[in-house]
């Protein structure tokens, strides 16, 4: 088992994720980013058999670079497919700490999630699963890789998904 489960882990690591939802639906987009690691990536496959991102195509295959962009766009004040901005809702539920796939240097946690969008009259919804790849960071976790899964990765959508999942 990883040195990195103990007492308490289980919680800290709820703890975490609801935080990092609140960052996304509170849009603090600066702070979500400064939650990876220099060289982490957020990554949605286009396929959930798909193992690797690098090279493949994927819904998303983002790093620092890449989610600052985002950030600007969404932010930006002629970004007209952003007015008004959608609103989100972030549920995150049924996380387990994952000891066979964790090591001594990276904890790996799994967890399901909603997440629910509204712009102009138009709701969407995403349900899926995480796979986070945490790093100990001092008294907190880097995001080394967040991997996410959506039900729906083969469906058509109206328009282009802007927020975070």
């Amino acid at each position: 088992m990883s040195k990195l489960i103990k007492a308490g882990t289980q919680q800290e690591i709820e703890q975490f994720l609801y935080n990092q939802s609140e960052m996304l639906d509170t849009r603090r987009w600066q702070d979500w980013i400064d939650l990876f690691t220099a060289d982490g990536i957020y990554w949605m496959p286009a396929d959930p058999a798909d193992e690797d991102g690098d090279g493949i195509p994927s819904i998303f295959y983002e790093d620092h670079y890449l989610m600052r962009t985002r950030m600007k766009r969404l932010d930006h004040p002629r970004a007209w497919s952003q007015s008004p901005a959608p609103r989100t809702s972030h549920l995150v539920s049924n996380v387990q700490l994952d000891a066979a796939a964790s090591t001594d240097k990276e904890l790996v946690v799994r967890s399901r999630f909603f997440t629910g969008e509204i712009r102009l009259d138009k709701q969407r919804h995403f349900v899926g699963s995480y796979t986070h790849y945490l790093i100990p960071d001092g008294k907190s976790w880097k995001i080394r890789l967040q991997r996410v899964d959506i039900l729906n990765y083969d469906a058509p959508f109206d328009y282009v998904l802007q927020v975070w999942l």
